[in-house]
This record gives C-alpha cells, sequence and structure tokens, in this order.
C-alpha cells in the first residue's frame, strides 16, 4: 500500500492539502515576466518588477563586499568561481576610495528585508533566506538578512546572466525572493552503488544551485558502520569521508541527512546470518522485530555511527517506509501480535517503535523526518512524540490529527520511483505500446499540478482565505529518486530541480517553463532541442520495459509477502521474457512454430524506435560537443540510449532468426541442402552477434557509470558483498552483484538453449547430407567479448 502511494505518479492527498495552504487568491502566470524577457531562474523568484531595458555585465565590472559579507564566505567564494567557469570573468575588488565603473555589491543588513506571504508559519527561518537584488546598468546590489539569503541572492544573479551576442545581459529592475518553504530536500539513493567523495560533493553544490537545502542520504551497506560491521559493503564510506561530506554540504548551507530504515526495508541487515535472530519472522529477512530489545541495541548503535560522522547536521531520516507486518508476527523468535494487542493497535506498535528510535536521535539534538503513513490510523498519531516531522501529506484525514499533536509535515513528491532506465517525465502514448495502461502526466507535469496547479483550482473554490491552515502544518518539499530499479542518478536532475520549485515558489510558472529553465541552466545556453532529447529518452525506456512479456521467475527464490501481507506459501517473483524462438524438425528443418507472425506487432514497434533511436543518438552527440556544462550527464544518457538500441535491435534479430530457420526449411524442401545448413548458420551467427552487442552494451555503460560509482564487486578491501536478496522487495540492482542487472532479462532468455537444439539438428542434417559440422556454440550468459 505504501510502496503505490509514495512512489506511484499520482499524490492527490498531498496536493489537495497544499493546494488549500494556497489561499483563493494565488494565481500561476502562463509565462514569469523573466522568462519573457529571456531569462532563466530556477525556482521562479516570488516578486520580480523589471524596467524597459537591459544592460551589460562584464570584466569591467567591480565587486564590492558591503557589510557583514567577510571575504572568504561561500557567496563569495561561489560567485567568483562561477563567473569565471561560466563566463570567464575575474571581477576586481574596490580599494579605498571607489573608482570608475559599475559595481556589484554584496551585503548582509540584518532585517532589512520583509518577507510577504508564505505558506510556512517559521517567518524568521524564511527571512534568513531572503534577499533582494537591484539591478541598474551602473550598480547591481544584492542584500540578505543573512548569508543564507546572500548565497542564494547570488545563485538567482548567476542564473540571471544571459549570453547574447558576444556580451552578458541583465534586466534593469529589482528582484524580493524568499522561500515559501523553510526546507527543500532532495533523496539521494545510495543503497546498490556508491558514488565517489567527488562526485557526491559536486552533487551537494549543484543542489544548492538550485536553491535546494537538503540532501538525505541512504547508504545501507555502504557506510562502515563501526557497530554493524557484517553490514559493510566491499565500498563504504568512512566515518571522516561523511563528516567531509556533512561538512562540504554545510559550507553550501545544505544539510546532509542520514537516511536509515526500519523497522522494514532491512533485508541489507537481516540478510547476515550474524543479525537473522533479529528478523520479525525467522524465514523474512525484510523486517526487524520490533519487540526485541536488540533490534533497539543495534539500530542505536548504528544511529550514533552516522552522528557521529555528521556534526553539524540537524535532521534524521528516520524511515519507517512500508512496515507491512508490524504486529502482525506470533513465533519463538518474536510475538509482536501480543504487544500489538496489549497496545491497542498494530499502529500503536509502530508508534511505540517510533518513540524508541525517534526518541534516541532527538536527545543527541536531530529534528527526526519519518514517514507516517500505513499501518498508523489517525487514531495512533496521539501516540507519536510531537517533535517528530512527517516527511509526506499521506491522507486528509490524517492532517488535523498531526496538526493537533504538533507534527509538521511535508509535502512528498518524486523525480523516479520504479520506472526502468530513465524516469517517466514524458509518457509513452498507448498507441505505442504492447501492453496498454492508463496514461498520466509525466513527472514535471505532475509535480507541478500536485503542488500547485490543482491547489489553485482548490483553492479559488474556497469562500476563506488559507482554509488549510488548520488542516496542516507544512515546512517543506521532500523529492525523491528512489533507486530501486538500479537508474543512474543523473537522470534524475530534471525533477530534482523543477520539483522542489513549488517548495519555493508555489505560484511557480508551468512545468514546461520549468524544465526549460532547467535546460539552459544545467546544460548552458548552446544546449539544443533538450525537450526533445528527455521525450525520446523517456519514451525509448518505457518501450523498453513494455517490450518483453512477465512471466513467473524460475531464477528467483518466491516472495514472502506484499502490502497485503504475508504469502502462504511464498509466490513466485515475476521477471521478463520473451517466447523462445522455433526449433527446426530434423528431417526436412520445419520451425515449431512462426514466432515473427506470432510477434508482428512487437517488431513493427521495435523498428520505429529505432529509427527514434537515431534520432535520439544524433541529437546526444550533438549536444554533447557543444553543452557548456554537465557533459557527463549526457555520457551516461548515451550508454542509456546504447542500452535501448541493444533491445530494440536484438528483438528485431530474433524476426530476423526466425526467417532465416523458414529459408532454411525451404532450402531443405527443394531440396538445397548447402543453402539450408547455410541459413541456419546465418541464424547461429546472427545470435552471436546479439550476444557481442549486449555485451558491448552493457561495457560502455558499465564503462561510463564507474566513472562516478565505485565497482559492483563481491569483494574489495578485505570485505565481502553478501548475495542475497531482499525477500519481500527484490530491486533489480540486488539480482546480480555486479552491473549486468542492466541486461538481466536477456541473461535469463534461453537464446543459448535454442542455439544449442539448432546446432545438434543442423549437425545431424549437414551429416546426412555430407556436408561439415559445426563445433561453435554459444555461450549466451558470457558476458564479456
Amino acid at each position: 500500500m505504501a510502496l503505490e502511494f509514495r512512489k506511484s505518479l499520482q499524490k492527490p492527498f498531498g496536493a489537495l492539502l497544499l493546494a488549500l495552504s494556497l489561499g483563493p487568491s494565488a494565481r500561476a502566470a502562463t509565462v514569469s515576466r523573466l522568462y519573457a524577457r529571456g531569462y532563466t531562474v530556477l525556482p521562479a523568484p516570488q516578486k520580480v518588477e523589471l524596467g524597459e531595458h537591459d544592460f551589460r555585465f562584464g570584466q569591467d565590472w567591480r565587486l564590492q563586499l558591503g557589510p557583514g559579507v567577510p571575504r572568504n564566505d561561500i557567496a563569495v567564494e561561489n560567485l567568483n568561481g562561477e563567473l569565471k567557469s561560466r563566463h570567464y570573468i575575474t571581477l576586481t575588488r574596490p580599494e579605498g576610495k571607489p573608482g570608475p565603473g559599475a559595481i556589484l555589491r554584496l551585503a548582509v543588513l540584518p532585517n532589512s528585508i520583509a518577507i510577504g506571504d508564505a505558506t510556512d508559519r517559521d517567518k524568521s527561518t524564511l527571512a534568513e533566506q531572503a534577499y533582494k537584488i537591484t539591478l541598474a546598468k551602473d550598480a547591481v546590489t544584492i542584500t540578505a538578512n543573512a548569508l543564507t539569503g546572500l548565497f542564494y541572492g547570488v545563485q538567482t544573479f548567476i542564473q540571471l546572466l544571459k549570453p547574447q551576442g558576444g556580451s552578458l545581459w541583465l534586466p534593469e529592475g529589482e528582484i524580493v525572493d524568499w522561500p515559501d518553504l523553510e526546507l527543500r530536500i532532495i533523496y539521494w539513493d545510495d543503497a546498490h552503488h556508491l558514488e565517489h567523495l567527488d562526485d557526491l560533493k559536486r552533487a551537494l553544490r549543484q543542489a544548492a544551485f538550485f536553491k535546494l537545502n537538503g540532501f538525505a542520504i541512504k547508504l545501507e551497506g555502504h557506510f562502515q558502520y563501526k557497530s554493524a560491521a557484517p553490514i559493510v559493503e566491499p565500498y563504504a564510506l568512512t566515518p571522516p569521508e561523511l563528516q567531509e561530506l556533512t561538512d562540504e554540504a554545510l559550507k553550501y548551507h545544505v544539510q546532509l541527512i542520514p537516511y536509515l530504515d526500519g523497522p522494514a526495508h532491512d533485508a541489507f541487515i537481516l540478510k547476515h546470518p550474524e543479525y537473522a535472530r533479529l528478523r520479525e519472522y525467522p524465514e523474512s529477512n525484510y523486517e526487524f522485530c520490533a519487540t526485541n530489545p536488540d533490534t533497539y541495541n543495534l539500530l542505536f548503535g548504528m544511529f550514533q555511527d552516522l552522528l557521529d560522522a555528521n556534526r553539524g547536521g540537524k535532521y534524521f531520516v528516520l524511515s519507517t517506509d512500508e512496515p507491512y507486518y508490524i504486529g502482525l508476527a506470533k513465533n519463538p523468535q518474536c510475538n509482536e501480535a501480543e504487544r500489538a494487542q496489549q497496545l491497542g493497535s498494530v499502529g500503536k506498535l509502530l508508534a511505540e517503535f517510533v518513540n524508541k528510535t525517534a526518541g534516541y536521535l532527538h536527545d543527541r539534538g536531530r529534528i527526526v523526518i519519518f514517514w507516517g503513513e500505513y499501518p498508523l490510523v489517525p487514531g495512533d498519531v496521539s501516540s507519536l512524540p510531537s517533535y517528530l516531522v512527517n516527511g509526506e501529506l499521506y491522507d486528509p484525514e490524517f492532517a488535523p490529527a498531526f496538526q493537533a499533536r504538533g507534527i509538521r509535515q511535508m509535502v512528498y513528491t518524486s523525480t523516479e520511483g520504479v520506472e526502468a532506465l530513465f524516469p517517466e517525465y514524458y509518457v509513452l502514448s498507448p498507441a505505442k505500446l504492447l501492453h496498454p495502461k492508463q496514461g498520466g502526466a509525466g513527472r514535471v507535469q505532475e509535480m507541478f499540478e500536485n503542488n500547485s496547479r490543482p491547489a489553485l483550482e482548490a483553492a479559488r473554490s474556497a469562500q476563506a482565505p488559507r482554509p488549510a491552515r488548520s488542516g496542516a502544518d507544512i515546512m517543506g518539499v521532500f523529492v525523491a529518486g528512489w533507486g530501486d530499479a538500479g537508474l543512474h542518478p543523473e537522470t534524475f536532475w530534471l525533477g530534482y530541480a523543477t520539483g522542489p520549485a513549488a517548495g519555493w515558489h508555489p505560484i511557480s510558472p508551468g512545468p514546461n517553463e520549468l524544465m526549460n529553465c532547467f535546460y539552459r541552466l544545467f546544460y548552458g545556453p548552446s544546449a539544443m532541442a533538450m525537450g526533445r532529447v528527455y521525450q525520446l529518452m523517456s519514451e525509448q525506456a518505457q518501450f523498453w520495459e513494455d517490450s518483453w512479456e512477465t512471466v513467473p521467475s524460475a531464477a528467483r527464490p518466491p516472495i514472502f509477502g506484499n502490502s497485503y501481507g504475508v504469502f502462504d506459501p511464498p509466490r513466485p517473483e515475476h521477471d521478463q521474457s520473451l517466447s523462445q524462438l522455433p526449433s527446426p524438425s530434423p528431417e526436412y528443418l520445419q520451425p515449431s512454430h512462426n514466432w515473427s507472425l506470432e510477434n508482428a506487432r512487437r517488431l513493427e514497434l521495435a523498428a520505429k524506435f529505432l529509427n527514434e533511436n537515431d534520432e535520439l543518438l544524433d541529437l546526444l552527440n550533438a549536444n554533447m560537443e557543444q553543452v557548456e556544462f554537465n557533459r557527463y550527464n549526457l555520457e551516461v544518457f548515451l550508454s542509456i540510449a546504447r542500452l535501448y538500441r541493444q533491445n530494440l535491435q536484438m528483438i528485431l534479430d530474433l524476426g530476423r532468426m526466425n526467417d532465416l530457420m523458414k529459408s532454411a526449411a525451404a532450402a531443405a524442401g527443394k531440396p538445397d541442402a548447402s543453402a539450408a545448413v547455410g541459413a541456419l548458420d546465418e541464424a547461429l551467427d546472427l545470435a552471436e552477434s546479439v550476444r557481442q552487442r549486449r555485451n558491448a552494451a552493457l561495457q560502455d555503460a558499465t564503462t561510463t557509470w564507474y566513472k562516478s560509482w565505485f565497482p559492483r564487486v563481491a569483494e574489495a578491501n578485505g570485505r565481502r558483498y553478501l548475495d542475497k536478496v531482499d525477500d519481500v522487495k527484490d530491486h533489480y540492482p540486488v539480482r546480480t552483484v555486479d552491473m549486468s542487472y542492466l541486461v538481466y532479462r536477456e541473461l535469463l532468455y534461453p537464446l543459448g538453449d535454442w542455439a544449442a537444439q539448432v546446432v545438434k539438428v543442423r549437425n545431424i542434417y549437414a551429416q546426412a547430407h555430407h556436408l561439415p559440422s559445426r563445433e561453435r556454440i554459444l555461450d549466451w550468459k558470457k558476458i564479456e567479448n
């Protein structure tokens, strides 16, 4: 239930509550004033007044540091660094009396900027992030109440600079800006891979550029826990490295937020024999026993390890995500059912778990964010501690209960749920699917509608201003990029930048403007047709998944249960597959069935998508040559586009192999034995080509992704990875130790068995017609060429 709620595209309850909080006077501009003048800022500022003219900015300008601005502050450092790296400009600083030339002035003047209307009730925190920019041809001044606001003012100034005609341009006018909500968090999922430290720092800086101030990181076994050494994977951050990352985040006014699951989603711990005694069900590694004191001893130790390496942090995400079975177990190892009965409900048992675990963190100065959802019911909320922050708006019935308890809430959105290879920023038409499904909006459109437009419609119909003030105490936006399907996080940035825009400015411009602003700011002004690139990337990913059938898995252990309960007995998981190619008869080589006829629609669509893949590769390669920033992002996109292409070519080649089998039968019927054997050999050679192209695409993706990731290996640094799947949440990346999960379904497809059968029949037929035998075999599962 919870998975379907949080990781799906639709989030109606949170949208409605935020909608009502905006008030009846809210209006969204079709196009913002800045965008209409050719300027891009993300998120859109709250108040913009523009004059009639634009003016030049360049090397002849000088930088002046006013009151409250240390020379070594990150706003100053970042301003100089961005001007130099983006525009090759180095500003001089006037010493003593002012000299000739225009001035860019930075100043911190406490209480100088009054914030306007905002959803968040904590106006003092919002004021710390506020800034004002006055823009004139001889002077630009960025003023803030505090250094945080000054940093955000600098980000807006950098984003505003518009290259045109060999000069940089700015508009005359004034911008006064502040966030609508104090927290704008993105979730970075490193459960199944780990970036290099420098790449994580780069991601933090990128987040800060878009005024995000929370970076929740899920490491699982990719952190070197002192208290839980068995779970540490071959590559894992050391405590000093996590502290270094924390310090880098704080420098950029970002909170690095540790994220740890409990009581569920803990297979990364409970799969290890050392901790099997802590399982809720002895046969399942999914969930802790919430009544076992040793569960808390282990979690407290892990909490402390993270806290010790995250000094300076304010927050901690205690992920109470999807504890499906809490309060149900009654076995010799764990009797939760009796405790749940004593407390009155399974939700109250979850609340008891939260009180104990969150209490440890709260006592050590952390603000604890949790997921306040199923199996809680509104009546259970009073059993929760009031110091919590609920990371989602789960259901309108809950909001008054959380408000009454004093628990603040956040708006949840996601840039990625469980999509394969690339998020659904654009949704493929049902007419281009083999398995049509109900369409929806793309991720950015969905986040915008949930956080802004439906809100406006609901608000306009209300008679009283801010009718939901009594319904939810909202303080932030949480934007998730789930790693369940093993995507590269470079694919998430469009959503990471645009999704939280309503957290800064709820009356944002429309999603098209948000996306186009992102393309220009993220890639640079020379990027071309990036909307089409993202559309093709999204649609090709959807066909990549849709192009195969879903069948019960014979390769993986059965699943223990799902959100509806425990399975008795466990049920098969599902994998993707295609129907097997025909086998020839020994005497006349007649194929057992016509694969091409059975898969005619699949072949037709594959051919169409292969043409679009040509367009995608052309656009990616052209942009690789000319974009100013984030070329590695496009390298990742290219590697994914080649995975799409490999799948399309494989489907079309299966059709060709089927047709070659028919040709062999036709030749045998003439009879022309040499031609018949030649057709079979051509089909077998084509199967080998399919293997080689698959391996080349996998190697390309692996090489590209490993530029920012540590290798996914079974053993390194004196540590081993325990290869055991989560028996409830069997995520794609845990199906293989290495990167071959990207071609997992291809490896399961029995093309090697088909080839062995064809070789056997071929050699019998060849021997009968005095032709040479074939010795080569197809080693289909070999992933090295």
